[in-house]
């Protein structure tokens, strides 16, 4: 490989790297977190009561637990698919932010809207929180997937606060859909999409 190839090849690795850490990181923490089976999972669930008594570590954790492998490959799948399509559109910010604006949509909505739920598991709530943020941002840039991803994310989420979760996925993940939480990191991501792109903005015009 000649020098100035290398130099192109090196230059997207740090590129990507650079955009894609974030999501590097939630998918290696899931997967350390695996490893521990039910003693991890048990240690970093959503928990109310315990939430009560100040484990508030749970409030990042819970979304990186997971009831078993059935449930966190799909995540994991998803995931990847999700930085691979935003990539151009979301820097390692942008990620955090949406990130953290659905985690943090989540955990409140769930403690401070729905008291039945006692524990929730799983990365599944962020990911709707991307994909709304993801959506947002390509609709502001004229892509058409953008369009795409809004309807069939509002559909999806219509179909669940309607009908409830979408029929196998409770039997595929071994365990109850909170569909709440995919409700609250839509919202939570889309939120935070939004107010990154007007706080820019405004730091542009300064």
């Amino acid at each position: 490989m000649n020098k100035g190839l290398l130099l192109i090849v090196n230059g997207v690795a740090e590129w990507r790297l650079e955009r894609w850490w974030i999501v590097l990181a939630i998918a290696a923490a899931c997967l350390v977190l695996a490893l521990g089976g039910d003693e991890a999972r048990l240690w970093g669930r959503y928990e109310r009561g315990a939430l009560a008594s100040g484990e508030y570590w749970r409030l990042v954790t819970a979304h990186l637990v997971h009831l078993s492998w059935g449930h966190l490959w799909p995540n994991l799948a998803a995931l990847t698919l999700i930085g691979a399509l935003f990539e151009r559109l979301f820097d390692s910010k942008d990620w955090l932010a949406v990130g953290l604006g659905a985690a943090v949509a989540i955990d409140a909505g769930l403690y401070l809207f729905d008291p039945n739920v006692q524990w929730y598991v799983g990365l599944s709530g962020v990911l709707h929180g991307f994909i709304a943020g993801g959506a947002f941002a390509a609709l502001l840039r004229g892509q058409a997937i953008g369009a795409v991803l809004a309807i069939g994310l509002s559909a999806k989420l219509i179909f669940e606060q309607t009908w409830g979760a979408v029929p196998f996925t409770a039997a595929a993940m071994g365990g109850p859909v909170i569909v709440a939480a995919h409700l609250y990191g839509a919202a939570g991501g889309l939120l935070a999409a939004t107010s990154t792109h007007f706080v820019r903005g405004r730091t542009s015009r300064l």
